[in-house]
């Protein structure tokens, strides 16, 4: 299995659409996030959601923009190294590459979690961990396989899913709507105070994340400067839709009082709750299931991003060799696709004594802060290099700088007012990584700088 490239022209558009839907992995996110909003965020998990779709939004134009003139494996890193050089380039890909590793690892987490309650209702018993780590070997394999296989298997899988989902939301706001009657009051603060709503925006951040992954298809996507930005495009935008439904459906369901409220905040399978109270309790293991494939997608989706990623990084020779390493059937990164697997599998090991839905939670928000320091890379950098190709004028550096002035301060209003732990220690650990990725970078720019000047030396 020698060195050599990624497969070219061997995604379609909807093949290229799929790794950015699976790694959002909507299904997931209506799963569990509302409940884990509600409890800073109240009756008020559609607000945000609807503040961040408009965020996302402004970040995913600079994105897009990116994709119209750079076609790499690399995604964020890739695009930040061209504008803002070799450092910087990697200290934003080093950050995504901890948001795919822990947002792989919890999803995995997510998916051991949901899949062992649907065998418990079969009375089947098995922890969440052994369903992961069994799970985990599943991602690789498929993950090494030929790409269209992959991508079209998480397609699927969150296809189901998201259908079953707007089933029930649909079911849920017109038995509501015909009942008690439907209610604004989830698009209000309902006395919230801002810091509250932007750290818990976090997890709305969290429900967009991978939007930006079909970015690292750029190498093997026909036509990818055509194919990725739609891809992108239309992964938020329907995304951001399908969120601000569900979130209101599940909001209204539960009720818009203190009980409902109670109620949201302390389910552990919401959807579940809410399929057994207006629909059926079969309907409910149903979607027990179907939440579980849209966990499994994501964590297959990050994985192979984040594998992606590496490839590149490698190959720019700012990580070991042996990680641009392509399978000689398949021409995947299968080496790694086994490295950030592995190191999913690890860090999920180390919380065994926690649930799987707690450390779904806790990944999953350190995942979504590195990824708003590498959104914050990336749009700093649009500014930079399309103001010097002079493709961006100052009416176009609006979109960019207020998509940082956003992310600064989700980022700012989850360090204070200090959160309870462990909540306080997740952006230190995040800024942690990011030390390390300095000293890193230092290392390997010295061996690739020595093993240029013994190129030229031999040449000479």
């Amino acid at each position: 299995m020698k060195n050599s490239g990624l497969k070219k022209d061997n995604l379609n558009m909807f093949e290229t659409i799929a790794l950015s839907v699976a790694i959002i992995a909507p299904t997931a996110a209506m799963a569990l996030n509302i409940s884990l909003m509600s409890e800073t965020a109240g009756y008020s998990s559609p607000l945000i959601f609807l503040v961040a779709t408009i965020v996302v939004g402004l970040v995913a134009y600079t994105v897009i923009k990116f994709n119209h003139y750079i076609s790499s494996a690399g995604s964020l890193y890739s695009f930040t190294k061209v504008a803002l050089g070799e450092k910087m380039g990697f200290t934003s890909g080093w950050a995504l590459l901890l948001a795919y590793i822990t947002l792989g690892a919890g999803t995995c987490a997510g998916f051991g979690a949901f899949f062992s309650q649907f065998l418990g209702a079969f009375g089947i018993h098995v922890a969440w961990l052994p369903l992961s780590l069994i799970f985990s070997i599943v991602m690789i394999l498929v993950g090494t396989t030929d790409a269209k296989v992959s991508t079209s298997l998480m397609l699927a899988m969150e296809g189901v899913s998201i259908f079953l989902i707007l089933i029930l939301s649909i079911v849920i706001i017109f038995k509501v709507a015909t009942t008690t009657g439907l209610s604004l009051k989830p698009f209000k603060t309902n006395g919230v105070k801002p810091s509250a709503l932007a750290s818990t925006s976090v997890f709305a951040f969290l429900s967009f994340i991978g939007f930006e992954s079909a970015s690292s298809l750029g190498e093997e996507t026909k036509n990818p400067k055509k194919y990725i930005p739609i891809a992108i495009g239309s992964a938020v935008f329907v995304t951001g839709l399908f969120y601000l439904l569900c979130s209101y459906a599940q909001v209204v369901g539960f009720g818009l009082d203190a009980a409902g409220l109670k109620a949201v905040s302390t389910s552990a399978l919401p959807l579940t709750d809410l399929a057994d109270k207006y629909m059926s309790k079969g309907f409910g293991t149903l979607l027990l299931l179907s939440a579980s494939l849209s966990f499994f997608s994501c964590a297959l989706g990050s994985a192979c991003a984040g594998a992606r990623m590496l490839f590149a990084m490698s190959k720019d020779g700012i990580m070991p060799r042996i990680m641009s390493n392509v399978h000689s059937k398949y021409k995947t990164p299968y080496i790694s696709l086994i490295f950030v697997v592995a190191i999913s599998a690890i860090i999920q090991a180390a919380l065994y004594g926690k649930n799987g839905i707690e450390v779904f939670g806790y990944y999953g928000t350190i995942g979504a802060l590195a990824i708003l320091v590498s959104y914050i890379f990336t749009c700093i950098g649009g500014m930079v290099y399309f103001t010097k190709i002079k493709v961006w004028n100052a009416v176009h550096l609006i979109i960019p700088v207020l998509s940082i002035v956003a992310l600064l301060y989700v980022l700012i209003s989850n360090i204070y007012p200090i959160p309870e732990f462990p909540n306080n220690i997740f952006p230190y650990i995040v800024l942690g990584w990011i030390a390390i990725g300095f000293v890193l970078i230092n290392i390997f720019r010295t061996g690739k700088e020595a093993e240029e000047d013994s190129v030229n030396e031999n040449l000479g």
